[in-house]
This record gives C-alpha cells, structure tokens and sequence, in this order.
C-alpha cells in the first residue's frame, strides 16, 4: 500500500462512522460493507476497498437513485469510477467534506421505508 493510504482509509471509514449504530457489517466480493440488519449481501450501503493504486468509497445508493448524484462538483464526479464508487489516491479536504454530505443525503434515500 503506498504510504498515506492508511490516513486516507480513515478519513473514508470517519464519513460513515455517524451511521455504524445503525448498521451491520457484511462483505460483498472481499468488500468490508455496512447494510441494514437482514440485507442481503449487495444490498448495502457503502464500503471501503483498499486497492494497490487508490481506496475506493462504494456508495451503493448513487446506482438506485441517480438524482443523488445532481448536486456533487465536477470534481467530486471527476472521482467516480463506474456507477457506484468513488477513487481517491491521497486526502483532498474538500472531497471528502463533500463526499461526507452525499453520504448523508444517500444515508437517507437508502433507509426510505426500512427505518
């Protein structure tokens, strides 16, 4: 792992600390992930994946609800790979602050009816 990923790592696991409470722990393809109690396996919420060049945030409400993703910046949008996850290779403050608030919009779009 290049060094500064381990800060990064837990800048990522911070943002979804305020919601651990309200989760369990699952995996899902070796992905570490949070989910309601009793969701299936791919039906979590988001994740951190440690890979050799980057840390990828999965974010699984941006694939069932697209409008989530109408308020991020380019820059933010410029970090997302596929439909779900966002790369990130060192500690941008101001990503993360605002990847901090589309967790919490994304928190609530995925907890509609399961609260």
């Amino acid at each position: 792992m290049t060094e500064g990923f381990e800060g990064l790592e837990a800048r990522l696991w911070a943002i979804l600390a305020p919601y651990r409470d309200r989760f369990e722990e699952g995996s899902a393809y070796g992905l570490v992930t949070s989910r309601r109690p009793g969701a299936r396996a791919h039906d979590f919420f988001a994740g951190v994946r440690v890979a050799p060049k980057h840390l990828a945030f999965h974010l699984m409400p941006i694939f069932t609800d697209s409008a989530l993703l109408d308020g991020p910046s380019p820059a933010l949008r410029k970090q997302l790979k596929g439909k779900t996850t966002f790369d990130f290779t060192a500690i941008d403050d101001g990503l993360l602050t605002e990847l901090e608030g589309l967790t919490a919009r994304s928190f609530d779009a995925y907890m509609v009816g399961h609260a």
